[in-house]
């Protein structure tokens, strides 16, 4: 029989290094398998970090962890071909103790993150394949590897294996993922000299923009592209849902290429080198495509648990507290002797109970609604800018005589009533 374990954790990115963080800490014996050569090599995201989860689990970790820079500004862009409306919210305080979130490079933070989970006497086991779970009479009991005598057991397996989550799928925990229920983003990381950043986003050394832009950057699908500064390059990229990209025949390159070059977008780029290109499905079925969570041994963190929350573009900090749960759950089965699903069904009962299930809950239809409506992004974003337009040109006509023509233009060609039907639909699901 291979080597035995309290826990092995599958996938050493947020979700699964703060399990196996949290795990050691505690004294557990702990393995964290990574199929990349090192954590954070085939992981992506935007690149915001939220500090209130992480603090969590490591107190004021912003002292020494590999960060670019903290947030003090969001934006949103609401683009048509040649305009935009936008709105944004800047606070200065976020610049300071005790932060509100960080731009960061996971390439970087990842092995940060799981050095961190070393240091409390995690195994760390890089460039190594669980091929699958090993089942005894109904319970997993350890995984198999691709390394050769690569059996290796535990009380406790956790699957932090990304959003395809092979091995959850391999348990029966949910089937291959809908095209509706995926994101496909791509994102460039670029290049620019700190100074250049700063006088573009009319920032400061130590202060970080984020930029969220909807509508003619997706092309009218659902979804969003973004920009978010670094300390000395930029993250830019785009994603929407995998059914929308079939659907209207894009090529994810492509549709990077149109964000780049639109003319709202490419002035912020200029000059720009190009240091790296990445791709990656994102969960993005939320709160009615969660998986079943727990078994007899096993348990499911992270993106492997469509754990993302589309609307505010979190994932990162619902993954980091799932792992921290599903944990802080082993330690309380480790203590009584019981790894049954009836015992580890704690972990499922506290999540549901936290920020993580309730924010799903709230925005369980948004997702669905507007991929089934896309006349929200292909049509009223436009329009949106088109009334813009209207009521800030100076052009001689009398103010009221412009409301009444932009009332009439967001209803000529689609009728009030079915207009009046959108805007109830959109209130109900966000509400």
């Amino acid at each position: 029989m291979g080597e035995k374990f309290d826990v092995i954790v599958v996938g050493a990115g947020p979700a699964g290094t703060s399990c196996a963080y949290t795990a050691a800490k505690s004294g557990l014996k702990v393995l964290l398998i990574e199929r990349g050569e090192y954590p954070g090599s085939k992981n992506v995201m935007g690149g915001i970090l939220y500090r209130k989860q992480m603090e969590e689990i490591i107190p004021e970790f912003w002292k020494e962890a590999p960060l670019e820079r903290p947030v003090v500004e969001q934006r949103f862009w609401f683009l048509d071909r040649e305009s935009m409306v936008t709105s944004s919210y800047k606070g200065l305080e976020w610049g300071r103790e005790p932060y509100n979130n960080f731009t960061v490079l996971r390439a970087k933070f990842d092995q940060w993150f799981a050095s961190k989970a070393v240091e409390q006497g995690a195994l760390l086991i890089n460039e190594t394949v669980v091929t699958e779970c090993i089942v005894e009479d109904g319970r997993v009991t350890g995984v198999r590897t691709d390394r050769p005598d690569g059996d290796v057991y535990a009380d406790v397996v956790v699957l932090a294996d990304g959003v395809n989550s092979l091995l959850g799928k391999s348990l029966g925990f949910h089937k291959e993922w809908k095209p509706d229920e995926v994101a496909l983003t791509v994102m460039e990381v670029v290049n620019l000299p700190k100074k250049v950043i700063n006088e573009r986003f009319n920032v400061e050394d130590n202060q970080g923009v984020s930029i969220e832009i909807f509508g003619d950057s997706t092309q009218g699908l659902l979804g969003t592209a973004f920009l978010y500064t670094n300390k000395d390059s930029l993250n830019i990229g785009v994603g929407t849902t995998l059914s929308g990209m079939i659907k209207k025949k894009l090529k994810p390159y492509h549709l990077l290429e149109h964000v780049k070059t639109h003319p709202m977008i490419k002035p912020f780029l200029e000059g720009g080198e190009t240091a790296e290109y990445l791709a990656h499905l994102i969960p993005e079925g939320g709160y009615k495509s969660v998986p079943r969570l727990v078994g007899d041994g096993v348990m499911i963190v992270g993106d492997a648990a469509q754990f993302v929350n589309a609307i505010h573009r979190e994932g990162s900090n619902m993954a980091m507290s799932s792992g921290k749960m599903a944990a802080e759950t082993i330690v309380r089965a480790k203590e009584i002797g019981d790894f049954t699903e009836r015992t580890l069904d704690h972990y499922r009962k506290e999540l549901y109970s936290s920020f993580v299930g309730k924010d799903l809950k709230k925005y369980k239809d948004v997702t669905h609604t507007f991929e089934q409506h896309p006349q929200y992004m292909a049509d009223y974003i436009p329009m949106v800018n088109q009334a813009a337009n209207k009521f800030f040109t100076v052009d001689g006509s009398p103010k009221k005589q412009k409301q009444r023509e932009i009332i009439k233009g967001f209803t000529k060609d689609k009728g009030k009533i079915a207009v009046a039907k959108d805007l109830f639909r959109a209130w109900k699901v966000m509400k």
